[in-house]
């Protein structure tokens, strides 16, 4: 009887996915929890993750005509009362300034004193603090269009939180826009789908699907929501980016008007858009394995990570210059339009144990090098998508690794788009429906035919099952809603979902 191979990571993935989630970003060394509840600590690997993927799409939103502005972090109460829906929607959620200091309390300790005359919000999202500067900042059509990104941190009081997917404050960008006609918005709306749905395949190596959200999954206050969804490894899907259609509800609760051509005075029509920290979990998800985390290569923080191994003091003096070499030979090599990003790990510790750190935190290529390769001026190359480890001339190596690169970068996306079509189905019938996602862990994305109503609203809520979105890019069909049996001509994507 065989014994069963030993992973880094306990549990593995079809052993306790929730666990195993938990236990590869302690493996990477990507985050851990704070002592504020909720909250978490962001650690340099995984910051510096966040930080290309924000290089990324700040480079993006700035290719497409976007500016970088901020905006205050605390928002009036009354603001959020002008949009109805909106506060409706973030009530529940809202972190609440009332006092501006504390004082010395009889017990000792402190206690807040100064009650502020209106409370603040801590900003759930912005659509309210920055609709009060646009209505300044507009006057005419000449005015428009505006299009400004902020990277800031937004603060959501969840009670159940689960690092980077859902914490009480995380980092993230919000994009608004306003214009003069309401095509312009809508064009606005579809175009930072498109970019987030780019980002996602091209950097994330994650296959998304883009499509209009349902009344019922609407952003609060938005007249439409699109999304882009992506599917995990335990068949559940992720929310990746949202991109919002807000009409003229939020230009009219903050009186963002102008005087258009004709003299006239209309209200402006409004977009918003955001990503955040939980594409961190979201690339995790996609990804890691048994072994850790799984990067990317275009978004990784390291490509190459050097090993010396060495017995004593002269073998280390000709192993570390000749990884220096090295090194110096593997930045000149360009990738996704940037030198290769390469580092030596020289630490005080065992060989095995070094090698397991950098392929738990998801480095694309490890380079063992020792007094052997120093004389043939070779590499012993590790790639984290492959068991075995093979030498190389250094030569050989330096001249194939942006290809190698982009190899792994393409197999990921292929890897995780196989895994989507091999959970994804068609459904035509309520039973069809209930049988897939019947248990804990059934089903994947089921593409039926549907309409809004409350007899799916109530079916979905019992069965703990999502519509996602409705897919762009449909023929029309005829069929009929499997929950109300209502003629459709589209279908939807339902899944379990984060």
């Amino acid at each position: 009887m065989s014994s069963k191979p030993k992973n880094a990571i306990s549990p593995t993935r079809s052993e306790d996915y929730p666990e195993w989630y938990q236990q590869v970003i302690r493996a990477a060394d990507l985050a851990e929890v704070s002592p504020v509840r909720g909250c978490m600590v962001i650690k340099p690997w995984g910051y510096a993750l966040w930080e290309n993927m924000q290089r990324v799409l700040d480079g993006m939103f700035k290719e497409t005509g976007h500016q970088n502005a901020y905006f205050p972090l605390f928002i009036p109460m009354s603001f959020l009362e002008k949009e109805a829906e909106h506060v409706e929607g973030f009530a529940k959620e809202c972190a609440v300034v009332t006092h501006h200091r504390l004082e010395p309390g009889p017990d000792g300790g402190l206690v807040p004193a100064g009650p502020l005359e209106e409370p603040l919000i801590v900003r759930p999202t912005s659509e309210t603090i920055i609709g009060s500067m646009y209505a300044k900042w507009v006057q005419s059509y000449r005015d428009l269009p505006i299009k400004i990104n902020q990277w800031a941190n937004v603060v959501r009081w969840e009670l159940r939180t689960r690092l980077f997917l859902r914490t009480a404050e995380f980092l993230w960008q919000e994009g608004h826009t306003a214009h003069a006609t309401e095509d312009e918005a809508w064009e606005e709306t579809r175009l930072m789908l498109e970019v987030y749905a780019k980002f996602a395949r091209e950097y994330m190596a994650m296959p998304v699907l883009e499509g209009e959200k349902s009344e019922g999954e609407r952003f609060p206050g938005a007249v439409s929501t699109l999304s882009i969804e992506a599917m995990m490894q335990d068949r559940k899907a992720l929310q990746a980016g949202t991109s919002h259609f807000l009409g003229q509800n939020f230009s009219r609760a903050q009186e963002i008007k102008f005087q258009d051509q004709n003299g006239r005075e209309v209200f402006a029509w409004t977009t918003s858009w955001g990503v955040s920290t939980r594409l961190v979990g979201a690339l995790i998800m996609t990804h890691a394995d048994d072994d850790g985390l799984v990067l990317p290569p275009r978004l990784a923080p390291t490509h190459v990570v050097l090993l010396p191994i060495y017995r004593n003091d002269e073998e280390r003096t000709r192993v570390l210059a000749y990884c220096r070499e090295v090194m110096e030979r593997v930045r000149q090599v360009r990738y996704d339009e940037l030198p290769v990003r390469v580092e030596i790990d020289d630490r005080d510790i065992r060989g095995g144990e070094k090698k397991w750190h950098h392929v738990k935190r998801g480095v694309p290529i490890r380079l063992e090098i020792g007094p052997r390769d120093v004389d043939s001026r070779g590499v012993f190359v590790g790639r984290r998508d492959r068991e075995k480890s093979q030498g190389e001339t250094l030569d050989a190596f330096v001249a194939g690794l942006a290809a190698t690169l982009a190899e792994m970068q393409q197999q990921l996306y292929d890897r995780a788009l196989a895994f989507r079509e091999a959970n994804t189905v068609r459904l035509d019938s309520l039973d069809e429906f209930r049988q897939y996602f019947a248990g804990e862990d059934g089903g994947g994305f089921a593409w039926c035919h549907w309409s809004e109503s409350p007899e799916m609203e109530t079916l979905l809520k019992e069965m703990r099952v999502t519509l996602r979105n409705v897919p762009n890019g449909q023929e029309p069909e005829d069929g009929r809603c499997i929950f109300t049996g209502k003629p459709s001509r589209t279908r939807a994507v339902f899944a379990r979902a984060y």
